[in-house]
């Protein structure tokens, strides 16, 4: 079993953001990682939440959502979840990186970054949760 090294619960508002890079990027630096891996992840975190407050929850901002950090052995498992309404995980695809234009580039990063990155079945009453895993070694 893994321990958990991080949960935070904000508002899915834009003004949240800087406090979730901030508070992930101190426990990742705490874990050992260089401030390069650090920021990637960050990053790549930062992107995921800033889909969830644009898509998931759209003009209606306002809702939670929980950012958990899980240390698996070599492995950290992060975990978004929010309480919007469900999303088609099948919808939500990388844009083509020759299609340059605002937006749609934040997948792509995630994947990139992470080792996994896939929507999960939420816990009841949650809307969706996005399990990542990047391999730390």
């Amino acid at each position: 079993m893994g321990e958990r090294i991080l949960e935070l619960r904000v508002r899915a508002q834009p003004s949240e953001l800087k406090t979730v890079r901030k508070a992930l990027k101190d426990c990742l630096l705490g874990c050992g990682l260089s401030e390069t891996e650090a920021q990637d992840i960050v990053l790549a975190v930062d992107e995921a939440c800033q889909n969830v407050i644009r898509h998931a929850y759209g003009p209606r901002h306002g809702g939670d959502m929980v950012l958990a950090v899980d240390r698996h052995g070599p492995e950290l498992v992060f975990s978004l979840v929010d309480y919007a309404p469900r999303i088609d995980p099948s919808r939500v695809q990388p844009r083509d990186l020759e299609d340059l234009r605002p937006g749609g580039l934040g997948t792509h990063l995630i994947q990139e970054v992470m080792d996994s990155a896939e929507f999960v079945e939420p816990p009841p009453g949650c809307g969706n949760l996005l399990r990542m895993v990047k391999r730390i070694d």
